[in-house]
């Protein structure tokens, strides 16, 4: 995972968003919907219709970044919501990332 910068915030769009969309879409997608600044240094992070492909947009203060995983089996967890946002910690944006419920975490 890349390091982020220590107060970056993180965001889950809630609801689904079209995997075709690049960096101008999601972009829009995040001053439109989400009504989010792309270009504020936060990390955004949208998901499919079939769950199994997300993408994540940050500005790394030079350029947009644009990073896309697709899980080989199963699929992300995603808030049930249809709108909105879900703010996220690092820690849980790498478990999303392994594809680990990173709403209930079990210490063992």
């Amino acid at each position: 995972m890349i390091g982020l910068p220590v107060g970056t915030r993180i965001w889950i769009a809630a609801g689904v968003t079209d995997m075709r969309s690049g960096f101008n879409g999601l972009a829009a997608r995040v001053q439109t919907a989400l009504d989010e600044d792309p270009f504020s240094g936060h990390v955004f992070v949208f998901c499919g219709r079939r769950g199994d492909m997300i993408k994540v947009l940050w500005w790394s203060g030079d350029g947009l970044c644009l990073l896309a995983k697709r899980l080989e089996r199963g699929r992300f967890v995603w808030p049930q919501a249809t709108g909105g946002t879900v703010s996220l910690s690092q820690a849980q944006l790498s478990m999303l990332l392994e594809g680990i419920d990173w709403r209930r975490p079990e210490r063992t």
